[in-house]
């Protein structure tokens, strides 16, 4: 072989490397967007679910105590999310305190919804039916939210765990996304 044939072999392998490096990092940046997406639509979903169960609190359809109950953990729920409206979601790419704070919501919920309360409010046939079919929707929502956002930062963290990206450093210096991991299961019957 001569020169002219070794030289274009190694132009040819050099950007092989490049296209294929390219073509990781803009993989990488899509699959960052994902999870800020997704993170996003988590949060409006978590503020969803609050809003919901302030409504079925100040339905009149619960007894005071389950109401209280209920507009306490959704309070505290909305709180942190207006604490945190004004900073990057993906600071740290956690909610730093808000998946205990949304745990006890969801233990709320259970608390104050047991299945006999449920069937009461379902057959009332008042306002309170409406609002807890708005707060089962918006639990469910939160569930698939979550869920899809877990399975966007797990996409993250196989592509990253590569030896080439970790080699290239193509990820920059992007914080590893997290999941988000809290109580959020519907009150009422084991739902399947």
């Amino acid at each position: 072989m001569n020169t002219l044939t070794w030289v274009v072999v190694a132009v040819a392998v050099v950007l092989g490397v490049a296209w294929y490096l390219s073509y990781s990092a803009a993989r990488l940046d899509r699959l960052h967007a994902r999870v800020e997406g997704a993170l996003s639509a988590l949060d409006a979903q978590l503020v969803r679910r609050a809003e919901a169960t302030l409504e079925l609190a100040n339905s009149g359809s619960l007894d005071p105590a389950s109401a209280l109950i209920l507009a306490c953990a959704a309070s505290e729920s909305l709180e942190a999310h207006n604490e945190r409206a004004g900073e990057d979601l993906l600071e740290g790419q956690h909610f730093a305190g808000r998946e205990v704070i949304e745990s006890d919501l969801t233990q709320a919920l259970h608390l104050a919804l047991p299945e006999a309360e449920l069937d009461r409010i379902r057959g009332d046939g008042a306002v309170g039916e409406a609002a807890l079919r708005r707060l089962e929707a918006a639990a469910l929502r939160v569930q698939l939210a979550r869920r899809f956002h877990n399975d966007a930062v797990t996409d993250v963290q196989r592509v990253r765990a590569k030896r080439v990206v970790r080699l290239f450093r193509l990820a920059g210096h992007a914080d590893l996304p997290q999941t988000v991991e809290f109580g959020d299961d519907l009150p009422g019957p084991a739902r399947e």
